[in-house]
C-alpha cells in the first residue's frame, strides 16, 4: 500500500510538534514537509502534490483559504483545516474538507481526523473534491460580495473545561483579562478560561466594540457605564454591573479615539 504523503502547515511551532508527533505513529503516513507560513505552504502543495494537508487557517502572509487560491485545484490534496476559531468551522464544510481541528484538540480527536482523512484518500475522490473547492473559491473570491460581506471579527467565541464546551457570544462579554499563557473572559457573574493572548484575542475581536484599557485588559464598551476620576491622569471604568477597571494613561488616548471624544 502507498503510503500518504502528508504536509503540516501551521505557523505554531508547537502546533506543528505536536502533529508531527502525531502523525509519525501512523504507519500509513509520511510526513512530506512542514511549513510556517501560507505562502511557502502554496509553493510546497505545488511543488510537493502531496496527498493530504493539514492547514492551519490563520497565517502570515496567506490564510488557509488564500493557500487554496495559489494552488492548482486539479491537484487539490485532501483537507483537514486547524483552527483556534471556530468561526472558520462552517467555511471549511462549505469547502469540503475532510474535516476541521479546534485548537486545542486531543490526541484522540486528532487520530479520528486522520482516520477520515486516510479513507478519503484511498478512495480517490480527489477530483470530486476538487471540483467542490474550486466552486467554492470562486464564490469566495476576492471581489465577491459574499467575502467581502462576512463578518471580519469573531462574533463567538468556543470555549473548553473539562470535557465541555462553551458558546460565548462577543456581545455577552463584559470584559476579559490576563491570566499567565490565559486569557479570563467575564460574562455577568461567570468567567472562562481560554488559552490565548491578549494581542492575539484583541485583533479577533471588533474594536468597535472592544478597546484594550489596560496592558492585561480589554472592556467590552457597551458594558460601560461611566468614567471616574483616579489618579494623576488614570480612570476607572464602572461597568453597569458594577465592577470597576483600571484605565491606565497609556492606553487612555486608544480610549479616547474609540469615543471619539477628549476625556
Amino acid at each position: 500500500m502507498q503510503p500518504i504523503r502528508t504536509l503540516i502547515v501551521d505557523d505554531e511551532p508547537a502546533a506543528r510538534e505536536g502533529m508531527r508527533h502525531l502523525l509519525a505513529a501512523d504507519p500509513e503516513i509520511v510526513i512530506s514537509g512542514e511549513c510556517a507560513d501560507g505562502r511557502t505552504a502554496a509553493a510546497a502543495i505545488r511543488a510537493g502534490a502531496p496527498d493530504l494537508v493539514f492547514l492551519d487557517v490563520q497565517m502570515p502572509e496567506l490564510d488557509g483559504f488564500d493557500v487554496l487560491r495559489e494552488v492548482d485545484l486539479e491537484q487539490a490534496p485532501a483537507l483537514v483545516f486547524v483552527t483556534a476559531y471556530d468561526q472558520y468551522a462552517l467555511r471549511a464544510f462549505e469547502v469540503h474538507a475532510i474535516d476541521y481541528l479546534l485548537k486545542p484538540f486531543t490526541d484522540e480527536r486528532f487520530r479520528e481526523s486522520l482516520d477520515r482523512a486516510k479513507r478519503q484518500v484511498r478512495q480517490g475522490r480527489m477530483g470530486e473534491l476538487s471540483g467542490k473547492l474550486a466552486a467554492l473559491l470562486e464564490h469566495y473570491g476576492p471581489d465577491s460580495g459574499p467575502r467581502r460581506s462576512r463578518p471580519r471579527y469573531l462574533d463567538r467565541l468556543l470555549v473548553k473545561a473539562s470535557g465541555t464546551v462553551t458558546l460565548l457570544r462577543a456581545a455577552e462579554i463584559d470584559w476579559i483579562d490576563a491570566e499567565g499563557d490565559y486569557v479570563r473572559i467575564h460574562v455577568g457573574k461567570s468567567w472562562h478560561l481560554l488559552r490565548e493572548t491578549m494581542k492575539n484575542l484583541e485583533s479577533q475581536l471588533d474594536p468597535a466594540r472592544f478597546v484594550r484599557i489596560h496592558r492585561s485588559t480589554i472592556v467590552n464598551l457597551e458594558k460601560v457605564k461611566e468614567l471616574q476620576p483616579f489618579f494623576r491622569g488614570e480612570y476607572v471604568v464602572v461597568l453597569h454591573g458594577g465592577t470597576t477597571l483600571k484605565l491606565s494613561r497609556g492606553y487612555r488616548e486608544n480610549l479616547e479615539r474609540r469615543l471619539g471624544r477628549t476625556i
